[in-house]
């Protein structure tokens, strides 16, 4: 694998004075060599225009975080992260690579959960390249390859989770956005480490279930919370109807037998598990009647 080197680059401040003063030599060696009709003189003059002009092509500006890919007729020479201007020998291509941090959205993607449901996901990727070389030669297009391999991962993400966890201590994509992300930055870094990037952040920014099952899935969903309202509320009338029967009794306010306990639970529970507002019935009886 080719890995970023430092380029031996020259200082472009001192090449900008020193070319410009041996082109103005060379022509006026070349007008004083036309004047005394010297064709030697006259051929070497040209000459040395030429190569200083061509010398002209050597100069390159490097910004802030950015890095320029410095090749000799395909041959790797070297990176230049510096910031300035500098020269080098004119016959190398330049090619620049930005080490600004970036961001990609990867578009809805529909795909199938852990549990075979349709489900539509989106994710935001935070990247930086950190290694020009590989940038350039491990892959044809590294900002086409970030975009490639993010979805590639994202879909593995989303077909190794259930949507909704149905075990406790089971990870799901709604309900473990934290791991979630976690995991989707390791993945896309592994994808993209030859390429010479690294992955800031890896968030889901879009998580849904496909419109086909959407209304089912959220009838489910609902079902899920009444029935788990419905524990609560009879977990805590239970515990009403005991503590009342537990006074009663504490305070010797009436004596009931098992059968009329019966009763009382089951009059207590209705009242309180009802959904409806319960209507008293005042008994002017005896208690048995």
């Amino acid at each position: 694998m080719i890995r970023e080197t430092a380029a031996k680059s020259s200082s472009g401040w001192l090449m900008m004075f020193l070319l410009p003063a041996l082109i103005l030599l060379a022509l006026y060696g070349l007008v004083q060599s036309i004047r005394i009709e010297s064709a030697p003189w006259i051929i070497t003059s040209a000459v040395a225009i030429s190569v200083f002009s061509i010398m002209l092509g050597g100069f390159f500006v490097v910004e802030p975080n950015q890095a320029t890919v410095l090749m000799m007729f395909g041959t790797y020479k070297g990176s230049e992260r510096r910031t300035g201007l500098w020269w080098v020998n004119p016959f190398m291509s330049k090619k620049k690579v930005t080490l600004r941090v970036r961001n990609f959205e990867c578009n809805k993607l529909k795909v199938n959960d852990h549990d075979g449901n349709p489900i539509e996901i989106g994710a935001v990727v935070v990247w930086k390249v950190v290694d020009s070389a590989e940038a350039i030669f491990q892959v044809d297009n590294y900002d086409n390859f970030v975009h490639v391999q993010t979805e590639a991962a994202l879909r593995n993400l989303a077909t190794g989770h259930p949507y909704d966890a149905h075990n406790d201590g089971q990870m799901s994509l709604r309900g473990n956005t934290a791991e979630v992300a976690e995991l989707l930055k390791k993945e896309v870094q592994a994808r993209l480490e030859k390429a010479g990037v690294e992955v800031l952040e890896a968030r889901i920014s879009h998580l849904a279930y496909a419109p086909e099952i959407a209304s089912a899935m959220l009838r489910r969903q609902q079902a899920s919370a009444v029935i788990a309202a419905r524990s609560k509320i009879v977990e805590g009338a239970v515990s009403m109807v005991q503590m009342a029967l537990e006074e009663l009794s504490k305070r010797s306010v009436v004596q009931l037998d098992e059968e009329r306990k019966a009763a009382m639970v089951s009059n207590l529970l209705v009242v309180l598990c009802s959904e409806h507002e319960t209507h008293p019935v005042v008994n002017t009886g005896s208690l048995y009647q």
